[in-house]
């Protein structure tokens, strides 16, 4: 049966509560009360009759122990005498140069530990040698410091053979117990007269109290040892007072000095004590041992007593304890259940000595706490939510959700939606490149950043719900859930003014806020913001401030026609050619005024502006360079549909597509046209006779006209036409002043025919070619 219970009582939470335990206890007090009184009445009788004799054998077993301890004082004497005859210890130390030799410095620190280890009373054992300069083993070599050395010459002049003494200290009268350890000394050699030095053992003041804790047999109590002059050596108290040991001895010294041994009686606190004394003869001294015991430890074993009592209630104890378990465990049963929601077991068991009610108190409060801390972040991270969970949605990712799952996803995220429609409204800063402000000028993360705390500091003035989504492009989305009967047109017109107004003065920018038409469908709002990316297309492109109503806007009938200045972009791809980026620069700027002029909104802009980068990208292809080696994998496509203003796209064209051309063309002309311009100058002075062209050397050397072109200018420093020609006039000269032949031979010599050579040489040389020979001839 009481296997039972205890298998019962573990597997609850009851026996582990302080309230279980009170509500048993109390009603097996209750049921256990008249066994109670009978067993006190037996045991205050039966313990008068064996409290004296329990009392005699207590002081018998103190005298014993004593003697037992005094046995091992001998025997510590006696081994330090027999080690003070060691002939190892002679004269001979006074004159040992310890350093030198060192073997038999570590004969001598061997033998000090095994001294030292010969008694576990033993701390340390020293050795002092009063030599010249005074030597201390403890137990390894050490030069002895001034401040020790009048300890240990004290210890010789004392002329004691063995004594017992203190380490360096007196104690101050306020203090009871010597805290120093105690020392036995021992001259040396042993049988001298006029020693040389001294074995010194250090006892342990620990181990030392633990052996007189023997005179205290009980666990309250308390000992301790007295000199010849009341000092006390040594001290153990379990009764928890300070002054209990002091008030002992005063007891003793005024009582009974004069009795060598005995007992007496000693009342303190409520308790009576059995105080045992007696005597310690040491070899130079006298001490004085006391043990005290409290006579309730004394009278505790009383066996015989102990068995009748439980004998008698064991069986009024045992029913009182199962009917008090059962009864206890029914009361307990809600309270048991309670604790059990509201705590783990593992924390239960933690915190089984505190009352179930407080527990019940703290759980209920860091329940409420936990939940306020958790509504608290929840409210926190609720818009980042909210815009992780929009964001999936209009990328697509929701697409196979229901209209009512999404519906109830969205309550869940706090909107309100019973009875909703949804409007999107896109804000799209431009003019930020043609900004005046020195702090906003191309900085679009600061313009991002700012342009997000306003947006949602408007909307929070004007909507009950709504969520600000900043796609990072200079534009930010605002997604509005209002009453469906509610006309909102109006102020949603007035929220874009306000708006407009307000970038207008911080970011002095322009905006174009587009608005899409409402829909009361969750699954219809990614077409919502697809719709208003797609509708701020239609914006004119022109630095003005610009609102465009999905609802209302009419179709226009220009968006079909697209105008394309084909003739500027053949000037740019030519400026691009010939390498002058300035010029080409100043093109673009005039190819996009002329769209603008045209009419055509950004819808029709940006595919012109792709077609022109198309054409430059036609043009690096054909001067043999693959676009990877100046874009550096970077989709320049998609770079171009982020394109917003005229400076945005002058200033992308000119840095990032034209600049990276012309550099890579001038810097494979220094490294790999140098020879071949070389060969082009060998071909031209070998065959200037002929026809030669620009077209027929490049394709000669297996390059095209415009990449020669950039080369010779670059190496030769004069263009192509330029060199031949002046390479022809220098043989014309020549021929002229060498030889006698007709100007028409001398024409066709150098290439050229009568009539063009004639024009030609006066150009480049400011006379006719028979002028330049009857001049130069007069000369001669």
């Amino acid at each position: 049966m009481l296997k039972h219970l205890k298998n019962t009582q573990k597997n609850t939470y009851g026996w582990k509560s302080q309230y279980f335990r009170k509500s048993f206890i109390l009603i097996l007090l209750i049921a256990f009360t008249p066994g109670l009184i009978s067993g006190i009445g037996i045991y205050w009788f039966g313990v008068s009759e064996v409290e004296d004799s329990l009392k005699e054998m207590h002081e018998s077993q103190i005298i014993q122990r004593a003697e037992n301890i005094n046995d091992q004082f001998d025997y510590l004497e006696t081994s330090v005498s027999h080690w003070a005859f060691e002939p190892r210890f002679n004269s001979s130390l006074m004159d040992l140069n310890y350093v030198e030799n060192f073997q038999d410095t570590r004969d001598i620190v061997r033998t000090l530990l095994v001294l030292q280890g010969s008694n576990p009373m033993i701390d340390k054992v020293e050795l002092y040698v009063d030599s010249p300069t005074p030597v201390i083993f403890k137990p390894s070599y050490n030069v002895l410091e001034e401040e020790e050395h009048e300890f240990y010459q004290s210890i010789l002049a004392n002329h004691k053979n063995i004594s017992w003494n203190r380490l360096y200290y007196s104690p101050n009268e306020s203090e009871f117990e010597d805290p120093t350890p105690l020392v036995l000394t021992h001259s040396i050699p042993g049988n001298s007269n006029a020693p040389f030095g001294s074995i010194i053992l250090i006892l342990d003041r620990a181990k030392v109290a633990d052996i007189f804790k023997a005179l205290t047999p009980y666990d309250k109590g308390a000992t301790f040892l007295l000199d010849e002059d009341n000092n006390v050596l040594v001290a153990d108290n379990s009764t928890g007072e300070e002054s209990f040991n002091q008030m002992v001895r005063e007891r003793l010294l005024n009582e009974f000095d004069n009795v060598p041994a005995g007992s007496f009686t000693f009342e303190y606190s409520d308790e009576t004590y059995s105080v045992s004394y007696g005597k310690m003869k040491r070899i130079d001294s006298e001490w004085t041992y006391v043990s005290a015991a409290p006579m309730s430890s004394i009278t505790t074993p009383i066996v015989f007593i102990s068995k009748i009592i439980i004998l008698i209630s064991l069986a009024g104890l045992l029913l009182a304890l199962i009917l008090s378990w059962f009864v206890s465990k029914k009361i307990y049963s809600p309270v048991a259940k309670l604790i059990k929601v509201l705590s783990a077991e593992d924390k239960w068991s933690n915190d089984e000595k505190k009352d179930e009610f407080l527990l019940i108190e703290q759980q209920f409060n860091e329940l409420s706490k936990e939940s306020k801390s958790l509504q608290n972040r929840l409210t926190t991270q609720l818009p980042q939510l909210r815009n992780s969970f929009l964001l999936q949605l209009i990328q697509g990712y929701l697409y196979h959700y229901t209209e009512q799952d999404l519906y109830n996803r969205m309550q869940n995220y706090g909107w309100e939606l019973k009875e909703h429609s949804f409007v999107v409204i896109d804000i799209q800063v431009l003019g930020l490149h043609e900004s005046k402000g020195a702090l906003m000028k191309q900085d679009e993360s600061l313009v991002a950043f700012t342009l997000t705390n306003i947006m949602e500091e408007a909307s929070h003035q004007r909507f009950d719900q709504y969520n600000v989504i900043n796609f990072y492009d200079l534009s930010t989305v605002v997604l509005i859930v209002y009453p469906s009967n509610k006309e909102m047109r109006a102020e949603l017109h007035g929220f874009s003014e306000q708006i407009t107004d307000i970038l207008n003065r911080v970011l002095q920018t322009q905006v174009t806020v587009t608005i899409s038409k409402p829909d009361e469908e969750i699954k219809r709002i990614p077409y919502l913001f697809e719709e208003v990316r797609q509708g701020k297309r239609y914006r004119n492109f022109e630095d003005e401030n610009q609102i465009i109503d999905l609802q209302t806007m009419e179709p226009s009938k220009n968006l079909n026609y697209i105008h394309y200045p084909f003739e500027i972009e053949k000037e740019i791809l030519q400026a691009i050619r010939i390498g002058h980026i300035d010029e080409a620069e100043k093109l673009i700027r005039d190819f996009i005024q002329e769209l603008i002029e045209e009419g055509s909104k950004e819808i029709n802009i940006l595919p012109a502006i792709t077609q022109l980068f198309s054409s430059i990208q036609h043009e690096i292809l054909y001067s043999g360079i693959h676009p990877n080696e100046i874009f550096e994998g970077k989709n320049m496509f998609e770079e171009v549909t982020h394109l917003r203003e005229p400076e945005q796209m002058v200033i992308w064209l000119r840095d990032e597509v034209i600049t990276p051309f012309v550099q890579k063309v001038e810097g494979r002309v220094n490294i790999e046209m140098k020879s071949v311009v070389e060969q082009v100058c060998t071909y031209i002075q070998e065959n200037f006779k002929e026809d030669v062209s620009l077209e027929s050397c490049a394709d000669d050397v297996k390059t095209n006209p415009y990449t020669l072109s950039k080369a010779f200018k670059k190496v030769i420093g004069v263009n192509f036409i330029d060199y031949l020609t002046g390479l022809r006039m220098d043989k014309a000269k020549e021929l002229l002043l060498q030889t006698n032949m007709k100007i028409n031979d001398i024409a066709e010599e150098v290439g050229y025919r009568h009539s063009y050579f004639n024009r030609i040489f006066k150009k480049q040389v400011g006379v006719t070619p028979s002028q330049y020979r009857k001049k130069l001839t007069n000369e001669q």
